[in-house]
């Protein structure tokens, strides 16, 4: 029997890790990117909770475990650059493993080209369903007919416009925006350091990550940006004008991010959707269900990958019945956390000095906990 084609779109995180398990189960995936190569540096993320366990099916945990950050301790600093506590990054019987977003999409990415085509420096332009598949125009390839196409191209998904509708229908701002850039390798004293300065509305942190340190920026603007993603002199001078009265080392990594050709910068959104599917189209990861600031849509994406396959073989031939159970059990996981991320995001960035105290008072209560943690599993009083 011929195996039934599905068209990937994002070679990310989600989009490797599904070709992967896809082909594990029987489809034959095609995995398609804008970019010309896999990207390269990225923030940090954590790899944890349910990413484990598929971690550890595909047999690349011990791989990223070689490639996590050196980042072991969080210092946090009041607005003169005082230090006001120092906690560690996890507490010692966390199974969780921070790793570059580049490096876990090369081991993901790794794991399944065996097995998938890709294609880069290639887009979807147009998609025409019917009852037995997809005719799929590209920028760049031939036209070609999937039985199913995934979404797995982020936040500003392709795939969610042109089947679901514009993205301002789904995405909603925080109200923040997030900057980042690459330092050198010097700009840091401890590589096991992140540090993190707050002033109200604005925070500041250098992360070592393993091999290029990242200045992050963190804000509410005085005047919200406007929604230009490929304006990069407006960038720069909204972080420029953002930061311009804050200590510390904002004046040095300001100018690292006014020197650079193309730093990042997006408003922090989050995407809630009535449906993910349509048809024979499902949105998997930030394309359906992105969730800012949390720092597990990576987690959640891999966890969506295995879920997405392990429902499509389990309801072979039948796709809308294994859309609908993927979704539900994937909306269980993301309905707390996207109920969270406001309180999240007021906590994290403060609007008021009254705000940072609460703040550090709850961080003080989470390195305690951290700490009780780490001497029980020590011990031997917890696995």
């Amino acid at each position: 029997m011929k195996k039934p084609e599905v068209l990937i779109v994002g070679a990310g995180i989600a989009g490797p890790a599904l070709a992967y398990w896809l082909a594990r189960n029987g489809y034959r995936p095609t995995v398609v990117e804008h970019a010309r190569q896999l990207r390269s540096g990225g923030s940090a993320i954590v790899v944890k909770g349910p990413a484990i366990p598929v971690a550890e099916r595909m047999g690349i945990l011990p791989q990223l475990r070689e490639l996590a950050t050196r980042n072991r301790s969080l210092t946090l600093l009041d607005p003169a650059g005082k230090r006001v506590l120092r906690l560690p990054s996890s507490s010692g019987g966390s199974p969780t493993v921070e790793v570059t977003r580049a490096d876990l999409s090369e081991v993901l990415h790794r794991s399944a080209r065996g097995d998938a085509e890709f294609v880069f420096d290639d887009t979807v332009t147009a998609l025409d369903q019917d009852e037995g598949g997809a005719d799929v125009t590209f920028r760049r390839s031939a036209p070609r007919r999937f039985d199913l196409v995934v979404g797995t191209d982020g936040m500003h998904s392709t795939i969610r416009r042109l089947v679901f509708g514009p993205e301002r229908q789904f995405v909603s701002d925080l109200g923040l925006y997030g900057a980042t850039v690459p330092l050198e390798p010097d700009a840091i004293d401890d590589p096991s350091e992140l540090t993190m300065l707050t002033v109200p509305n604005r925070m500041l942190v250098v992360h070592p990550s393993r091999t290029t340190p990242l200045a992050i920026f963190t804000f509410r603007a005085a005047r919200p940006a406007p929604h230009d993603r490929k304006n990069i002199a407006l960038h720069k001078q909204t972080v420029a004008d953002t930061y311009a009265d804050v200590r510390w080392r904002a004046p040095e990594l300001v100018a690292a991010y006014l020197d650079h050709p193309a730093p990042f910068f997006d408003p922090l959104t989050t995407v809630r959707m009535p449906s993910w599917s349509r048809g024979r189209v499902v949105l998997l990861g930030d394309a359906a269900a992105a969730t800012a600031l949390l720092g597990d849509g990576s987690s959640m994406a891999m966890a969506g990958a295995y879920a997405l396959a392990e429902e499509l073989a389990s309801h072979h031939g039948d796709h809308a019945r294994a859309f609908a159970t993927y979704e539900s059990r994937l909306r269980r996981e993301v309905r707390p956390r996207q109920r969270r991320v406001g309180l999240l995001s007021r906590l994290m960035v403060p609007s008021t000095r009254p705000g940072l105290v609460v703040r550090n008072t709850v961080a003080r209560a989470v390195g305690r906990t951290n700490r009780i943690t780490s001497r029980e599993t020590a011990n031997g009083k917890t696995v």
